[in-house]
Formats: C-alpha cells, structure tokens, sequence
C-alpha cells in the first residue's frame, strides 16, 4: 500500500485535471483543446524518462529512487499550483513527469522482487487499489475545487500526500543494494526519445494547425527512422537501456503491445467523458466530476471478486470479454446527449469502470509472466514506458478527433459543441476490437503459475 502513493497521486493528478480543465482554459485565456498540450506534456515526459528507471534502480537502489522521485513529483505539483501561463504549466508537467517516470516502476519492482508468484495476483489488486481511489476522489474533488476555489488546488494536494508517502517509504519500505552495472547507454536513450516524442508530436499535430503539415509529417519521419535505427542497435544486445529482446517473451509481447488500444481507451476516458460532460450536456464541474466518479467506483467494485474471477477463468478469456467490452462501454459514451437520464450515465460509466479495471489488472499481472529476475527493472520500465505513451496516444487521438469534427461541422475548436464528441468517442471505442484479436493468441494455459 505504501509503494502504491505514486499510483494515488498520479490518478488524482490525471482525473481532476479532466474536471477542471473548461477553469483552467477561462483563467489562462487560452483555447481548451490547447490545454492537451498540458496533459500530453506529462505524459510524453513520463514516456522519455522511464527508459532510464531501471538504470537507476539497479545503480542507487530502489527505495532511493523511490523517495527521489515522489519528491521530484511534489515540486512539480507546487510550480504546476503557481503558474500563470500555458507554457510555464507545459514545463512544469514536464518536470511532473520525470518524477512519475521513476515512480510507479521502481514501485511495481519493490513488488515484482518481493512478492511470490503465487501471492502476485492479490499484491497486484492492492496496489492499483490507491489508484482507483485516486481516480474516485480525483473527478470530485476536482469539481468542487474549481466551484469553490481556485483550479490551483488541484495540483497543491500533491504535495501531503507525497510527504506522508517519502516518510512511511523511508520507514517501512524494503530497500535493494545497488548493483554493479553497465554503463548508461546515452545513444539508446537518445534514439528512443526521438521516436516516441516525434510519434506523440505528430499525432497531437494532426488538425490542429499548429504546425505545417509539412512540418508534421518530416517529424513523424524522424521519429520512425529513430526508432527502426534504435531497433537494429539493440535487438541482439542486453545492455542497452531497453533490450528489443523482452519483446521476445510472448506473453509480454501480447499483454503490452496488444493491449495498447485498450489503454488507449483507458487513458482518455477520465479526460474526455468529462469534457462531454460540461460541454456537450451542460453539466457543471462538481456534476460532470459526480459522474465521472463511476468509472472509478465500479473499478473498485470489481476488486473484491477479481483474485477468484482470475482463479476461476483464467487470464486469457478475461482480457478478451474486457477488451470487447471497453470498446463498446467507450463508444456508447459518444451517444451522451443532453436530456439523458444521469442514472443511465452513471450506470455506463459504472459498466466501464469495471471492465477496464478487469483488463488492466489482468494485463498488467500476467505480462510478467516468465519474465527472468535480472531482466525484470528493464521490463518494468518498458512496460510502463508503454502504458504511459500508449494512453497520451488516446489523448491526443481524442483530441484531433474533435478538433476534425469541429472543422467539418463548420466551426473552431474554441468553440466545441455536443454533435463534435461522438466521433473522438466512436474511433477509439473501435480500436479496442484490436485488442481482442490480439489477446486470443495468448496461450489458454498462461500465468497458471499465477493463479
């Protein structure tokens, strides 16, 4: 529970802000959709900086880093409470996301290095638990907070609860001895910045007229010629910052790369069903934050079943249905109107909660499965480095999405209406089929071990 604070402070970080974002645009006098560029911002930095947490797990130790990075996050919360522009916020979650790329995999790795296979699945289920506590508390607090008060809030209640966080750590957290390891590979980590910073930059470009579309596609070049270079420098090493190699373990391969339109749809729920909400239907910040809310509540209802669903089930069968059922759950939130019962909201987003909560626990347990202990920091943070960028890439989709729509249906994106939503919302809920496909060739018999 202690080594899940970064989970609680990075779920209450990202669902408030959905909530607050229409307060944020009014008070800084800049167009919404521009805000992105704020949420984005996180997540790609966290995406550039994972790379390097399993190198300084392995060099510092793990409680160090740990501690660091939770501290790193807090400042960051403080400067994000205290700026009075785009770009200093934008700078300032970048600094947010360097403390988040340390967090979260050093803490999955505390577990993953101390946890026995067969307790795993119930160690997992706790340690998300904080999290969609986060996500529950998140869009509420975030609606009543730019009600009652300033936007600013949102970014200053980071801060005790990353203290408490540093201290319980520092007490009761277990802590490894550095190792003895290669030295940092500088031109992997250049290579892999590159590709995912050019592949998240050009999709967050994508009409918005930011820049020439000239200008978009010649970086999307780089970005892949970036990553295909960085592909044949390490697919037959393991001492670069990110052996292609993992991807050789087909379970991992399945859970990270097939799940990622799942995650996508996961990400970009909490940003944009409230956006719906407040724009769309006319709702107000602490109602669109009520609703909201139920995504995370039903994610928590599911906790208390899911060791025996898993032990009953399997993971294979589990990941499919959830899989299916996100994409339908995310799509049928395009059809949000205003005059709709706010029960029937609720009960979708309910609905939602509890399957994306099934799909990711399942994911996120499983994907180690086989996975050898001296290759488990690099997996870590690989995973997480995808998790992470895969959800700004559902982001960024939404967000192009709506800005496409706006143009079609004859106006800007400053200027967002209820019919420009159902688009953002049916093109990623479709994704998610991708994620079943790829799901069905995982072995019936996978994370035995686990269950």
């Amino acid at each position: 529970m202690i080594v899940a604070v970064p989970m609680f402070l990075q779920a209450v970080d990202t669902s408030i802000l959905g909530t607050a974002l229409q307060s944020i645009a009014a008070s800084l006098n800049v167009e919404i959709l521009r805000l992105n560029f704020a949420i984005t911002a996180y997540l790609l930095s966290l995406a550039l900086f994972l790379p390097a947490s399993g190198w300084l797990t392995d060099r510092l130790g793990t409680r160090r880093v740990f501690c660091s990075a939770v501290a790193v996050f807090s400042l960051a919360s403080a400067l994000c409470g205290s700026a009075t522009t785009l770009d200093q916020i934008v700078v300032f979650r970048i600094l947010q996301g360097l403390g988040g790329a340390m967090m979260v995999p050093v803490a999955r790795l505390i577990l993953l290095r101390n946890v026995p296979p067969g307790q795993l699945v119930m160690a997992m289920l706790w340690f998300t638990v904080p999290g969609t506590i986060g996500r529950v508390l998140g869009p509420v607090l975030g609606g009543f907070i730019v009600t009652l008060g300033s936007w600013r809030w949102i970014f200053l209640l980071n801060i005790p609860f990353g203290v408490l966080g540093i201290l319980l750590s520092l007490k009761f957290v277990p802590d490894s001895q550095p190792e003895k390891t290669e030295r940092f590979d500088l031109k992997g980590f250049v290579l892999v910045a590159i590709g995912l910073s050019g592949t998240v930059f050009g999709l967050e470009t994508i009409g918005h007229n930011l820049v020439s579309r000239s200008a978009t596609i010649l970086i999307a070049s780089i970005s892949i010629a970036a990553s295909i270079c960085y592909w044949m420098y390490g697919r037959n090493r393991t001492d670069v910052i990110i052996p292609p190699g993992i991807f050789g373990y087909r379970t991992f391969s399945i859970a990270n790369i097939g799940g990622m339109p799942l995650r996508m749809v996961v990400g970009s729920a909490p940003v944009f069903v409230p956006l719906l909400l407040q724009i769309g239907m006319g709702c107000t910040a602490v109602q669109s934050g009520l609703a909201t809310a139920w995504l995370s509540v039903g994610a928590l209802a599911i906790r208390p079943i899911m060791r025996r669903a898993i032990n009953e089930f399997g993971f294979k069968p589990l990941m499919i249905t959830a899989a299916g059922l996100s994409g339908v759950a995310f799509a049928a939130c395009g059809l949000f109107s205003r005059g709709m019962s706010i029960y029937f909201i609720c009960i979708v987003l309910f609905v939602a909660g509890i399957v994306n909560s099934i799909g990711m626990v399942a994911m996120n347990t499983v994907g180690f499965s086989g996975i050898p202990k001296n290759m488990l920091s690099k997996a870590t943070a690989l995973a997480t480095m995808m998790q992470q960028t895969t959800m700004s890439l559902g982001v960024a989709l939404c967000a192009s999405c709506l800005s496409i729509a706006a143009k079609v249906h004859g106006h800007s994106a400053e200027h967002l209406t209820a019919r420009d939503f159902p688009m953002a919302f049916f093109v990623v809920g479709a994704l998610s089929c991708l994620s079943v496909v790829a799901f069905t060739r995982l072995p019936a018999a996978e994370g035995a071990e686990l269950r």
